[in-house]
């Protein structure tokens, strides 16, 4: 299953929250990124088909394996953009929005290219 822009949005979210060490639910989310509870519903029913989210007994969401990847690699693309942009001068607000237009559309060559340049920098 192709992840679109929005169901990327949504694991990233997930993993931002849970890696504040606590268990995570779809009204957090919903809360997290401003959305209604019938849009993180739907949300959270597409990524649970895809195989991206489990629930666990309790209602708490959890990163599958592929979600947990996927989710990883949205938010290291995120960070490192946001890094890059504010080093060139972006305030951090706008260079945390524009990287999180970019990070979903970015080749993967592009944005190895990238990190191995920031790398490069330190």
């Amino acid at each position: 299953m192709h992840l679109q822009e929005s169901g990327e949005m949504y694991l990233e979210t997930i993993f931002v929250l849970s890696k504040a060490g606590k268990p995570v639910r779809a009204v957090d989310v919903g809360e997290h990124m401003g959305f209604s509870k019938p849009s993180v519903s739907r949300a959270i029913g597409l990524l649970k088909k895809g195989g991206y989210v489990i629930t666990d007994g309790d209602g708490y969401l959890l990163l599958t394996d592929v979600g947990m990847e996927t989710a990883s690699k949205t938010y290291e693309r995120h960070t490192l953009l946001t890094e890059l942009f504010v080093r060139l001068g972006v305030d951090s607000e706008t260079a945390a929005e524009d990287a999180c237009k970019i990070e979903h559309d970015l080749s993967d060559t592009t944005f190895q290219a990238i990190k191995a340049y920031m790398e490069n920098l330190e």
